[in-house]
């Protein structure tokens, strides 16, 4: 049980970090917000979405497996 909330943890904790640091660093960025339309066009932008899919997917499944108890 602590490993799962060990993990959970790191993850929420890492997403409130990345919100922060998107915070700060929305003004230096803006440049690159504002071509946004352009990197929908880009094979890097759509590779990336989908390992961040995929990650979010193996780690729900991986939530669900270890919730069960394995009995012997």
């Amino acid at each position: 049980m602590v490993g799962r909330l060990t993990v959970f943890t790191a993850c929420t904790f890492g997403g409130f970090l990345g919100g922060v640091f998107a915070y700060f660093a929305y003004a230096r960025l803006l440049p690159v917000i504002e071509m946004f339309p352009e990197l929908l066009n880009t094979e890097w932008f759509w590779s990336g979405l989908a390992g961040a899919i995929m990650a979010l997917i193996l780690m729900l499944v991986w939530a669900k497996l270890s919730s069960e108890k394995i009995r012997i």
